[in-house]
């Protein structure tokens, strides 16, 4: 709440990396006028997405001519097929406005084998799950290739699902690069205009889309999904927020829940304040565990000791807050911003080559030059050559967590908890608070707020957890795992987002023995 989470706003932009590669943003960001840390006109904790009649059988006569519609697949290249499924903008308006969501499937390879279809979902919010599902072969075990069509969706305000537009590809350029760790109040204003900036631009979008985005309107469109599929029950495979719109889906339909896997889930009870400590605490772990590894690499730039590379890292971020970086473009130097987020974004997998990318940029950058930092960072963040963002995942993303908690927190609010988080996270916990200025100006109102999911009578459901998750800390799997009543906890220890496809053939084995045949791992089950 993947998707997903760095420094400042990027941490949602780098949610989704290309091919197999999947990240979760869980914090947030945007500002303006300021309100109150807690929630102020707080909704109900039911989900508002059950107005429109009972959200747990689909049975409403008015929302009928959805759940009976028939999708129309067309090759879309690579063995791939695409179709549109149509949904209610507003669920308790069924037969207003109405929206088209992109769809892709890979059949499966085995027709004898097949299994059914299987949905899912990367992340974000905010992240491509038509893009995810492009990478596919490189994500699933070719068993599981065999049994299951694999189903991405774009959710709504996604990429090709009526996204949330707002700044410019230029604009945006500037917005990433603004100081997000203000130390005057020069700064602080700054970062207040900038995050204003940014909430008024995502108000050009149509408002009846714009408040109708949520976690819980999105999970009501999985089960429309489900029907068109032709699915009885619902096999579910979310990660990081797609554990989060997963346990959604459960606690809305526990009785239409088949085989659902949770990978580097999200405590739906926290409150963004509460998301955005985890993650200083866990980015702050993560970091600590590459400057170890660092140490045993011959191209380590850091210098020799744990905390003496940590102390580095937080000079960097200080020297370039002062002098940032060249880059090759005057235009777009490597600011400190820019830095951190780079930082934290290599964090997510160093099962792919993260640390490596990470050592060789920071190598670079002590050398003085920020440019090997930037390229991968806009890499992460699909931004082209010609600087265009071929996504609008920031967008996406703060738009959903503005629906999904009234959580709001002052400047001065803020300024504390940098201070107190600083204390636990050195290096990255005051990036981490400011983060929290995201909302205060948005221009539509919360329509729930954080809440613990039970899915009372749904089928047993695997839940992942990674013990140096940086972006979903361990613990939020281990709270998930509490409040779901028929979860299963699989630990992977390790490093990195995320525990499927990371390296772990016990993890691996588990989670397909679970999709292929129904088998949960035994209680207890701890890989490495």
């Amino acid at each position: 709440m993947s998707l997903p989470t760095t420094s400042r706003r990027t941490r949602a932009a780098v949610t989704v990396a290309l091919g197999a590669l999947v990240l979760a943003g869980c914090t947030s960001r945007s500002l303006g006028t300021v309100t109150e840390l807690s929630p102020s006109n707080t909704p109900s904790s039911s989900p508002s997405a059950t107005s429109s009649g009972s959200a747990t059988d689909g049975t409403d006569p008015a929302l009928a001519v959805y759940y009976g519609q028939k999708l129309t697949w067309t090759a879309c290249g690579g063995s791939f097929q695409c179709a549109t499924l149509t949904v209610p903008v507003d669920y308790a308006q069924p037969d207003g406005e109405k929206i088209g969501l992109a769809l892709i499937r890979l059949p499966a390879a085995n027709p004898s084998q097949r299994l059914g279809a299987m949905v899912i979902n990367p992340g974000g919010p905010g992240s491509s799950g038509v893009d995810f599902a492009r990478g596919a072969r490189s994500t699933f075990a070719p068993s599981v290739l065999a049994a299951y069509d694999i189903v991405g969706f774009d959710p709504r305000g996604v990429q090709r699902s009526a996204p949330v537009q707002c700044l410019n590809d230029k604009k945006f350029d500037d917005l990433l690069a603004v100081d997000g760790t203000p130390d005057t109040v020069a700064e602080e204003n700054a970062l207040v205009q900038t995050d204003l900036q940014f909430s008024r631009a995502c108000a050009t979008t149509p408002a009846d889309v714009l408040a109708h985005i949520s976690t819980p309107e999105s999970a009501r469109d999985v089960d429309i999904l489900r029907a068109a599929l032709g699915e009885q029950k619902l096999t579910w495979f979310g990660f990081s927020y797609g554990t989060m719109l997963g346990a959604t889906y459960a606690d809305l339909f526990p009785q239409r829940v088949g085989r659902m896997v949770l990978d580097g889930p999200v405590d739906p009870s926290l409150s963004i304040v509460e998301l955005n400590h985890g993650q200083a605490k866990g980015f702050e772990l993560a970091l600590r565990r590459f400057v170890e590894n660092c140490d045993t690499q011959s191209d380590c730039p850091l210098p020799g000791g744990t905390q003496a590379g940590m102390d580095s890292i937080a000079s960097f971020f200080q020297d370039v807050d002062a002098h940032p970086l060249d880059t090759g473009d005057p235009a777009r130097p490597l600011t400190q911003a820019l830095a951190q987020s780079a930082v934290l974004t290599f964090l997510y997998f160093p099962a792919f080559g993260d640390w490596d990318v990470l050592r060789q940029g920071l190598a670079a950058a002590y050398a003085g030059d920020g440019s090997v930092l930037l390229d991968a960072l806009d890499q992460r963040n699909e931004r082209t050559n010609s600087g265009h963002y071929k996504n609008n995942l920031t967008a996406a993303y703060l738009s959903v967590n503005a629906l999904d908690d009234a959580t709001r927190q002052t400047v001065p609010q803020t300024r504390v908890l940098a201070s107190q988080w600083a204390k636990e996270a050195p290096v990255v916990g005051a990036i981490f608070a400011w983060q929290g200025m995201a909302y205060t100006d948005w221009p539509v109102p919360a329509t729930s707020q954080p809440h613990e999911l039970h899915a009372k009578g749904a089928a047993p459901i695997l839940v992942v957890g990674t013990t140096y998750d940086p972006a979903t800390p361990y613990p939020w799997a281990q709270s998930l795992a509490k409040q779901l009543t028929s979860s299963t906890l699989l630990t992977r220890v390790g490093d990195g987002h995320t525990g499927y496809g990371k390296g772990s053939s016990c993890t691996d084995q588990a989670v397909d023995r679970y999709l292929l045949a129904g088998v949960m791992p035994a209680v207890g089950t701890v890989c490495h």
